[in-house]
C-alpha cells in the first residue's frame, strides 16, 4: 500500500518505514513483505514494542517523525489509499444452495468491514502538505499537542503490556495453552488494543472467528462497538 506513496514523496525528502506486528516472526511476515517488493525499509515487530512505545493499538496506525527526530503528529489511522476490500461484493465461493457456515461468516466480516469508517483521502493530503511545507504546515503539530492526542497511559495499559509479553514469550517457548490466560488478561486490561486482540485470535483461529481459547472474536467486537467507531476519526 505504501510503496506507491514512497515513489511519489520520497524525492522531495520523504521516507517510509512500514513495521508488522507478528509475534509470529518473519516467516509469517515474509510473503507479504515480498509481494509488496518495498523500495523503503520494512521491519516485522515480534514483541509489538510499538504498542508499548507509541501506543499502538490497531493497524494500519502511522506516526509523523520530522528531520530532527520529534514526533510531529502521534499514532493515528493511517490508510494510503482506499483498499479494495472496503468496497468488494460478497463471497461468491458457492453459488447456490445453502451458505456454509464458514461463507455466512465472511459475508458478515465483510458486511461490518464495509461500514468502517476510514478517510485516506483526507490523510493523504494532509501528509502531501506536510512533505511540502515541513514545519509550516498546518499539520504538523506543537510538542504540546502532539502530548495532548497521544494516548493516555494509565496503569492498566501498562499491565496489559506486561500480560501480552508474558502471553508471547510462553507462546513462543511452546506454552500456547498456558499464554491463553495472560493474553485474556491483556483483552481485559486494555479492551481498545486490537492488536493485543488480533494477535492471539489468530493463533487460535487464523480467521480471527469464533474459538474455544477466548470469549469473544473480531466480529462480535467491532459489532459490539459499531463499525463506525472501530477507528477514531482523525484530527486534522
Amino acid at each position: 500500500m505504501w510503496q506507491a506513496l514512497r515513489t511519489e514523496l520520497h524525492p522531495q525528502g520523504l521516507e517510509v518505514v512500514t513495521v508488522a506486528l507478528d509475534t509470529a516472526g518473519a516467516e509469517a511476515a515474509r510473503p507479504w513483505i515480498e509481494a509488496a517488493k518495498p523500495e523503503h525499509p520494512s521491519l516485522i515487530d515480534q514483541a509489538h514494542i510499538l504498542d508499548e512505545l507509541l501506543g499502538v493499538v490497531n493497524v494500519p496506525n502511522a506516526v509523523w517523525i520530522n528531520e530532527e527526530g520529534m514526533i510531529v503528529r502521534p499514532v493515528e489511522p493511517a490508510y494510503p489509499h482506499r483498499p479494495n476490500f472496503f468496497r468488494s461484493s460478497r463471497s461468491s465461493g458457492e453459488s447456490t444452495g445453502e451458505p456454509s457456515p464458514q461463507r455466512r461468516l465472511t459475508d458478515s466480516v465483510m458486511d461490518v468491514v464495509r461500514r468502517i469508517q476510514i478517510e485516506p483521502e483526507a490523510y493523504i493530503a494532509a501528509l502531501r502538505d506536510w512533505v511540502e511545507k515541513g514545519a509550516a504546515s498546518s499539520y504538523a503539530l506543537s510538542p504540546e499537542e502532539v502530548v495532548r492526542r497521544s494516548h493516555p497511559r494509565p496503569p492498566e495499559v501498562a499491565e496489559a503490556a506486561a500480560s501480552f509479553e508474558l502471553g508471547q514469550y510462553l507462546h513462543r517457548s511452546g506454552y500456547p495453552d498456558d499464554a491463553i490466560p495472560w493474553f485474556r488478561q491483556a483483552h481485559r486490561l486494555q479492551p481498545d488494543n486490537w492488536t493485543y486482540k488480533r494477535q492471539a485470535w489468530t493463533f487460535a483461529n487464523p480467521t480471527q472467528g469464533p474459538s474455544e481459547a477466548y470469549d469473544s472474536h473480531w466480529l462480535a467486537d467491532v459489532l459490539a462497538i459499531g463499525p463506525e467507531n472501530y477507528y477514531p476519526r482523525l484530527e486534522l
